[in-house]
């Protein structure tokens, strides 16, 4: 069994999706807290660390043998929460973001919410350092897709984030820094790499959760 820590609804049915074709007999197990997000966008990531923790542990009391953090903006705070909960912790972007490093030098991130940039910034750096790679990483907030995005406009949001991703140049890959921008690749046009982050997260957690 599996527990998943999100900050938006609209997650839920993703990640079952992908259970259902990745992972047939995965228990899942999901826990909305949209507050961390909208408190983390107003004062920062640290700002909600003890509630972040408080939610793992929260997710973790039903005997759930791993618990994945889909939300990329408090990845960071929940990855260090690890040892306070007693259950390994998937941070559900760094699978995503050591593909990145191993895609090439030129790295490009999109975002919609201008709270993700630094800790995905800082992700993608922890793993270049990690695998020795030098990289060049650039980021970017896709303007009105959050908006998009909360008012449950999918498919606006995620025409806007493939505009942006078609606009990008000298990159060798894109990053697509939080899971609900996934469905924007299907729209793409570029012919350059783009990564998100829910199956190889949900792969990760998978095999933590093992």
């Amino acid at each position: 069994m599996l527990a998943l820590l999100h900050t938006s609804p609209l997650h839920i049915p993703v990640f079952e999706a992908l259970r259902d074709e990745d992972h047939p007999g995965l228990e899942l197990r999901h826990v909305v807290a949209p507050e961390l997000l909208a408190r983390a966008r107003r004062e920062g990531p640290e700002a909600v660390a003890p509630e972040v923790t408080a939610a793992l542990e929260r997710a973790a009391a039903d005997g759930v043998r791993a618990v994945l953090c889909t939300c990329s903006t408090i990845g960071e705070v929940a990855e260090r929460a690890a040892d306070s909960v007693g259950v390994p912790i998937v941070r559900g972007d760094r699978p995503m973001a050591a593909a990145a490093v191993a895609a090439g030098s030129r790295i490009a991130v999109l975002a919609t919410v201008e709270s993700t940039l630094a800790p995905t910034l800082a992700l993608i750096e922890d793993e270049a350092r990690r695998a020795d790679r030098p990289i060049r990483a650039r980021a970017q907030v896709v303007a009105d897709a959050w908006t998009r995005f909360e008012d449950g406009d999918i498919e606006g949001c995620a025409r806007l984030v493939a505009a942006a991703a078609d606009a990008v140049t000298d990159a060798d890959v894109i990053v697509l820094a939080q899971a609900s921008m996934t469905s924007a690749q299907r729209l793409t046009t570029t012919t350059v790499p783009i990564l998100s982050s829910p199956r190889p997260g949900l792969a990760a957690a998978a095999r933590a959760a093992k």
